[in-house]
């Protein structure tokens, strides 16, 4: 097999990487021997993915040999391993659509309800639950760097630090506002509700952009934390609000105990988003040569979930539908993502 599938290039460039750093030279630049290192555990991963899958694939062949000799355990297994198969391509083709630098890059991830009080922060609750869903069958691992639970039910905001390679690119589309389309559950008139909620994604880091911050750009406040977290937590000031003073940024962090702690997730958060600034500022001047083909800009309202009268959730920009709200909800996102990322790259050819 050769392409994304080349075992054999992708070994001899994990190879010139593992003598690379054989050299004790290569560790006096931080900068280059950390990158080098991110490259190798990029190709030990992307190697293990496909050797994992051409095993199967033998092991399928074994079994379908079996079945066709009438073996009835054959054939069981057979279903089994192509559903294995079929999952782990699926996966694989979506991280192939991924060819921008900052898409490798792990994200960060926030969630606001709209206005609507209670119907709103229980959207945006759904919503957490549905991502953290979808981040746990990817296998990856997931922070929370800010959370404030709603009055009543659902949540205010939350932040996230999702934690796994191209974690970014694949949540880049979810950048957006999310409609919800349902009977409320908390109107005793059982009448139909539109809720909405925001979601904000940004990359963690870029190996092409560097974020240094300024500690004379930066005001920093402490205050007490509001809402559930403890007697330490409210009657202490150890949450954290940060203003980027040359682009009006603002950022707060009042998760932890540690004023601290909170002061440092504060600012990786800022500096998530003077990346994606700098990104968007980059993606602009691109827009431009091909803003006719309708390019969808950041802010507008990309899905809808409709669940009363029917069953459907909606891409806007993609105009992909599935009737598995159910699935969706509980976090089986790849299709949505991989339409997402197939309709980026036809707007860019």
């Amino acid at each position: 097999m050769g392409g994304v599938f080349d075992l054999e290039a992708k070994q001899t460039k994990l190879d010139q990487i593992n003598k690379q750093l054989e050299n004790s030279k290569i560790w006096n630049d931080h900068l280059q021997a950390k990158e080098l290192l991110k490259q190798k555990k990029q190709l030990e991963d992307s190697l293990n993915k496909i050797k994992d899958i051409l095993a199967k694939k033998e092991e399928l062949l074994l079994w379908w040999e079996l079945a066709k000799d009438g073996e009835a355990e054959g054939l069981s297994e057979v279903k089994d391993l192509l559903d294995v198969l079929s999952s782990r391509l699926a996966q694989l083709e979506v991280e192939f659509l991924l060819g921008e630098p900052e898409d490798e890059a792990e994200a960060i991830l926030e969630i606001h309800p709209g206005a609507g009080g209670i119907e709103a922060q229980d959207w945006a609750e759904m919503l957490l639950r549905m991502y953290l869903r979808w981040a746990e069958q990817r296998g990856f691992k997931v922070e929370y760097l800010d959370y404030l639970s709603g009055d009543e039910a659902g949540i205010k905001s939350v932040t996230l630090h999702v934690k796994g390679d191209y974690s970014y690119g694949l949540l880049k589309g979810e950048k957006g506002t999310h409609r919800l389309i349902r009977i409320s559950p908390f109107d005793t008139s059982k009448r139909r509700h539109t809720s909405f909620a925001s979601i904000d994604v940004y990359p963690y880091e870029s190996s092409e952009v560097q974020i240094e911050l300024k500690e004379d750009d930066l005001e920093i406040e402490a205050f007490r934390a509001g809402g559930p977290g403890g007697q330490h937590v409210n009657k202490t000031s150890s949450a954290i609000r940060i203003v980027h003073k040359p682009t009006g940024i603002v950022v707060q962090c009042q998760n932890e105990r540690s004023q601290f702690k909170n002061k440092e997730i504060a600012l990786k958060i800022l500096k998530a988003k003077l990346l994606q600034r700098e990104l968007n500022q980059r993606q602009a001047q691109k827009q431009k040569e091909y803003e006719t083909k309708g390019l969808i800009s950041f802010g507008h309202q990309i899905r809808t979930y409709t669940l009363h009268p029917y069953q459907m959730v909606k891409d806007h920009r993609t105009n992909y539908e599935t009737s598995n709200v159910a699935e969706v909800l509980d976090g089986n996102l790849d299709s949505l993502i991989k339409e997402y990322l197939i309709y980026l790259k036809q707007m860019e050819d």
